[in-house]
């Protein structure tokens, strides 16, 4: 669900990157108070176009009875239609329309030693979850391995400097610079999968890591996953989110049967289910908000997983994920953005 907040900051990070918090009045505290690692989805109408962008909450989690902070930390993209518009236009007392938290890639406090790989604005889930834990659990240790391109170029620099200072013994961090020599630390260059090979076992016990996160471009996420693997640890304690995709990769998987001539979708949204026709070409998602303008989604694009259904009847063909885990596809979760009918009849349910 949506709600108009108000802008109370704006800060800039970087040439090409801004911080926005919004105010949270005292009806929508609750709505608002999130999990560690969780996003916002934001809405704006553009000459008579609805655009939804989605931005993870970079504020540490914060417990009732206290006031969310919702913070969202926005990268300029070239040419997009909302960080511009954040970018340039945005200001404190302008009013936008946020969705209530969502998303699974979560830590919420607990004891362990954990590490996360991030590139760019990956940083912003992270920032949060790494916060968070350390603030509420004395017995948690992290450690932040971040790739950006230059130290002119890197988020929240001073936030995460403040976290080395604030828990010395418990916090680690590492920063590689792929475009810019450091005057020490690790040589400049991309962390790909050979060299994430050989760089994590020299900097952590890997195999004690309690749970790894992964968040940032697909290729930095892809090559991190394919490391961890290669040094024996299991897919259960590797979480992942993708921040950008520059090329669509392979579908997620092949069609299970051709597409039907003729296909019926049924979909149980808020409690309330409808029956609707599957239009030639036309996504599962678009067949619902042609019904229910209210029917979840964001990105519309596979990443944000912001649209997850359970598929309680029939098959579908999911052209592009990259925001399920595997144990949720293989319990029946499917994204509706990028499913499309493999049988004549389909069900999904979007509140399980």
């Amino acid at each position: 669900m949506f709600h108009p907040l108000r802008v109370s900051e704006v800060e800039r990070l970087t040439d090409d990157a801004v911080a926005v918090t919004f105010a949270v009045p005292p009806e929508l505290r609750e709505a608002y108070r999130h999990v560690p690692g969780q996003h916002l989805a934001l809405r704006r109408g553009v000459r008579g176009e609805e655009i939804r962008r989605t931005y993870s909450i970079c504020a540490p989690a914060v417990e009732a009875p206290g006031e969310p902070v919702l913070r969202v930390g926005i990268r300029l993209v070239e040419g997009g239609a909302f960080s511009t518009y954040a970018f340039k236009e945005l200001a404190v007392g302008d009013t936008v329309d946020v969705m209530e938290p969502m998303g699974r890639f979560v830590l919420p406090p607990r004891a362990g030693h954990f590490a996360a790989i991030v590139g760019g604005s990956g940083i912003t889930p992270v920032l949060s979850i790494a916060a968070t834990l350390l603030a509420r659990e004395p017995e948690a240790r992290f450690c932040l391995i971040r790739s950006d391109r230059s130290a002119a170029s890197t988020m929240f620099l001073e936030e995460t400097a403040d976290l080395k200072d604030r828990y010395p013994e418990r916090f680690q961090l590492v920063t590689v610079l792929s475009r810019e020599e450091q005057q020490s630390g690790l040589p400049s260059g991309r962390l790909d999968r050979e060299r994430l090979s050989g760089l994590l076992p020299a900097l952590l016990p890997v195999a004690d890591i309690d749970g790894w996160l992964l968040c940032g471009p697909f290729g930095l996420v892809q090559g991190a996953e394919r490391a961890l693997h290669g040094l024996g640890v299991d897919r259960g304690r590797i979480h992942q989110e993708i921040f950008h995709v520059d090329a669509a990769p392979a579908p997620a998987a092949p069609a299970a049967a051709p597409a039907p001539a003729h296909a019926t979708l049924t979909a149980t949204l808020d409690g309330r289910s409808g029956n609707w026709p599957v239009r030639e070409g036309e996504s599962l998602l678009e067949t619902v908000l042609r019904a229910r303008a209210d029917a979840p989604y964001a990105c519309k694009g596979g990443v944000c997983g912001t649209c997850r259904a359970f598929l309680v009847k029939g098959e579908v063909r999911m052209e592009r994920n990259f925001a399920l885990e595997p144990e949720e596809t293989e319990a029946g979760y499917v994204l509706a953005c990028q499913s499309h009918p493999a049988t004549g009849e389909v069900e999904l349910d979007f509140d399980r």
